[in-house]
């Protein structure tokens, strides 16, 4: 069988591993969280190389970032004072909001998914709390593994039979780097806008890049202070990560994506974030008001996603 699908226990997590056997690509989900912990190809000498920051490490580190690929939702990056006004009810969550921290227990894994693999992890309204969200919206998450690339999808349903409902989402993918100055970023061409967000809240300022493509235009030493960027008019919208020393090349293709952010806390990893939405401002707006807010009809759905392309070189 060129796919397979087992279930692992390690350090009180639960995890999924999908493995593309005949192409050496593997993954594997934590099922808290629904957080890809584990991006791998086989090399070579049939070893598996992680692409991830800490990949398929679960342990906590003394110090510094400790995730993988944190999957963001109802909101993202932050609310201010960790609260808010939605439909003018208070909602509360923390960074990345309320996702992150859920145990996902319905799990399916479809070993033919069209030329692929997939796992998705599913979340009822009825999971989550009224203070963390208001109104029934579920969301299913597929990881599928479709020739060399990882898809990342996101399938929202408003359950709401009158209201619109209002949230925002994204992935916090962590690349694994030999050292924080070994890596490079390359941007394709086109205009962007960046959204400065000194203290991790938006002060409305932007600026206008016009790149002509290839490698970021931004200081690596500002890095762990984030660039939040906006796709204005970006044909092509593949991203390509480099590190030379470990030949680890990563291509991101954002097709479907609004806005990006760029991090990373100096440490041997950058992350390339897709945001369908933006954090709060300094002058908090009302939940259904955020910059970027993603908008779903009553009984609606939204689906979007990315993929990810993982290749080891010489």
């Amino acid at each position: 069988m060129q796919f397979s699908h087992r279930e692992e226990k390690r350090d009180g997590r639960l995890l999924d591993v999908l493995t593309d056997e005949e192409r050496g690509l593997r993954i594997i989900i934590s099922r808290l969280g629904a957080e890809l912990v584990s991006l791998a190809r086989r090399d070579d000498s049939g070893n598996w190389i992680g692409f991830l920051h800490r990949d398929n490490d679960l342990s906590k580190p003394v110090s510094g970032w400790g995730n993988h690929a944190t999957v963001m939702g109802y909101f993202l990056h932050r609310l201010k004072d960790e609260h808010s006004l939605y439909r003018g009810r208070e909602i509360r969550g923390g960074t990345h909001s309320f996702l992150r921290h859920k145990l996902f227990t319905d799990v399916t894994a479809d070993l033919g998914a069209g030329e692929g693999a997939a796992l998705t992890y599913r979340i009822s309204p009825y999971e989550i709390l009224p203070e963390e969200y208001p109104l029934l919206v579920s969301l299913a998450l597929t990881y599928a593994l479709r020739g060399d690339q990882l898809e990342v999808r996101f399938h929202f349903r408003n359950h709401e039979p009158e209201l619109t409902a209002h949230l925002e989402f994204g992935l916090h993918p962590g690349f694994a780097a030999t050292r924080f100055d070994s890596f490079q970023l390359e941007m394709p061409p086109g205009h962007y806008r960046r959204w400065f967000s000194p203290e991790n809240y938006l002060t409305g300022e932007t600026a206008e890049i016009n790149h002509a493509g290839g490698a970021m235009p931004f200081d690596r030493a500002l890095l762990p202070g984030s660039y939040i960027l906006e796709f204005v008019e970006v044909p092509d919208r593949r991203i390509v990560y480099r590190d030379s020393p470990s030949g680890q090349h990563v291509t991101v293709d954002f097709t479907e994506v609004p806005y990006f952010t760029i991090w990373s806390d100096g440490g041997p990893f950058l992350c390339l974030e897709p945001c369908w939405g933006l954090t709060d401002r300094h002058e908090q707006r009302a939940f259904e008001d955020k910059d970027g807010i993603q908008q779903i009809d009553p009984g609606g759905e939204l689906i979007a996603s990315f993929t990810i392309v993982p290749s080891l070189h010489s």
